[in-house]
């Protein structure tokens, strides 16, 4: 199933200071993705994040990338790499967000993806199109209610 792609050296010193379970997650989701990809964001400095908040990146202080009470950081941007390239565009990161529905239920981890912002495991028979289909239904929720939609397709956070 997989194109045997493994994790390069920046990838891997993203990985640093992430929880265990949240890297065996990572790791799961590259050997059944489809599309190769790189850990763009793990663990995030405070000045890092006051500048994705500032620049409009991110819309919280209070981000997994952070270090949380259990001294690791809880989130990944996970990145798809075409022609050697992180490219931050949807139909691969549908794929993406597929395998890694897989991965999040072949462990038993509860992930939340940031594409949807909803758990991921345990999801009947993801596909990129059921994937795509969820970041539309987040977008028409937000909408119903007045609110502004952050879907964020290449995170991935630990969830109760």
């Amino acid at each position: 199933m997989s194109a045997h792609h493994i994790f390069g050296t920046a990838s891997l010193g993203e990985l640093r200071g992430v929880h265990p379970l949240l890297i065996e997650f990572a790791q799961r989701t590259l050997t059944i993705s489809l599309v190769d990809f790189a850990v763009h964001d793990g663990l995030r400095t405070l000045a890092e994040q006051k500048e994705y908040v500032r620049t409009g990146v991110s819309q919280t202080m209070e981000s997994k990338h952070r270090v949380q009470d259990d001294g690791f950081g809880h989130a990944v941007d996970l990145v798809p790499v075409i022609n050697g390239k992180k490219r931050w565009e949807w139909p691969p990161i549908y794929e993406i967000a597929a395998a890694a529905s897989i991965a999040s239920t072949d462990l038993g981890l509860g992930i939340r993806w940031g594409g949807a912002w909803i758990q991921i495991r345990g999801l009947e028979n993801p596909t990129p199109a059921s994937m795509k289909a969820l970041v539309d239904a987040y977008g028409a929720r937000k909408r119903a209610a007045g609110k502004p939609s952050f879907p964020d397709g290449p995170h991935f956070e630990l969830f109760p």
